[in-house]
């Protein structure tokens, strides 16, 4: 099984360089971003993916569905796939990072939870994947902490993890995504 996680494109969000980690505030795409998820599109198309799954949020399923225009590949959604929540959203993104810097994997933020909460539910939507057919080809499209999260399930070290930036529509691909599956050694060729 390969599994290609990507980032969501640039959102409001990003760009504002604000928080939002609540999936009913209506956060999309910039013009960027949609350029974004285009390109990620067109780089991903010959990958014949046969299972796809998002996040709830706004920008994950609009990234999801750029990427999968033209194929015959349905999109699930799944809120396991959603950004970490920190009870913050609307403020500053440095208002998260300075609360978690002392230990960042964790350090749970009042409302919000720990790396190590999110690495338990991603770790589940892992475990849910093991049931697909050993040539599934699947997309999830989720946000950095998350992605970061299921490369800690992965089995790469939760702190080196936090340290693996990912950036926006980039993406990591994994074989077999359970304790010791292999991390795509390429990923710089991975932005669309």
């Amino acid at each position: 099984m390969q599994v290609v996680l990507l980032r969501h494109a640039q959102s409001e969000a990003n760009a504002g360089d604000f928080i939002n980690d609540d999936p009913r505030r209506p956060v999309g795409l910039t013009a960027v971003g949609r350029e974004q998820a285009r390109r990620a599109g067109e780089a991903l198309r010959d990958f014949g993916f046969s299972h796809a799954w998002s996040s709830e949020f706004p920008r994950a399923r609009e990234t999801a569905a750029r990427v999968l225009a033209g194929q015959h590949c349905p999109l699930a959604i799944d809120p396991r796939l959603n950004e970490r929540r920190s009870g913050l959203d609307g403020l500053p993104t440095a208002t998260f990072n300075d609360l978690v810097r002392p230990d960042p994997v964790r350090i749970a933020p009042p409302q919000g939870e720990s790396f190590l909460e999110v690495m338990a539910r991603v770790g589940a939507f892992f475990g849910d994947l093991q049931t697909l057919p050993e040539d599934a080809r699947v997309l999830v499209v989720s946000h950095e902490n998350p992605i970061q999260a299921m490369l800690a399930v992965a089995g790469l070290d939760p702190d080196t993890a936090l340290r693996e930036g990912i950036g926006n529509a980039t993406w990591r691909i994994l074989v077999n995504p359970w304790p010791g599956s292999t991390l795509d050694a390429a990923p710089a060729g991975a932005r669309a």
